[in-house]
């Protein structure tokens, strides 16, 4: 079993990593809206929530051998299921390859985010 850590998305803020390569798979923690530049969350919106989001998913998946193409599922949690639409959209540009999903509305996400997103990707 592999950790993974990398600079370019949030540090884990509890006792986990980031992400775990096990058996040819990669296994993320699910990664919130923080900027990894400055450790807050800038993005206000749905929009820059999952924006955010994204670029972080891409860097652990990166650090970690793999990418969205590789994404075998997903698990998606919004804080309001009516924010599905523009979530899905932007979601469906980095998820080209069509992975397994579920998504499911949460009545909090950590520090009160509007989008968390955790993958399990082949490396």
């Amino acid at each position: 079993m592999n950790k993974i850590h990398t600079e370019k998305a949030p540090a884990a803020v509890g006792p986990y990593s980031q992400a775990v390569v096990s058996g040819g798979m990669v296994y993320t923690s699910g990664q919130i809206a923080i900027n990894p530049s400055t450790n807050t969350i800038e993005a206000v919106t749905i929009e820059e929530q999952t924006e955010q989001v994204m670029q972080n998913l891409k860097a652990v998946l990166e650090a970690s051998g793999s990418s969205f193409e590789k994404a075998v599922k997903t698990t998606c949690f919004l804080a309001d299921m009516n924010d599905f639409g523009v979530f899905n959209e932007i979601y469906g540009r980095n998820f080209t390859s069509l992975p397994a999903r579920s998504c499911v509305a949460v009545k909090t996400l950590p520090q009160n985010v509007l989008v968390e997103v955790e993958i399990i990707a082949e490396v």
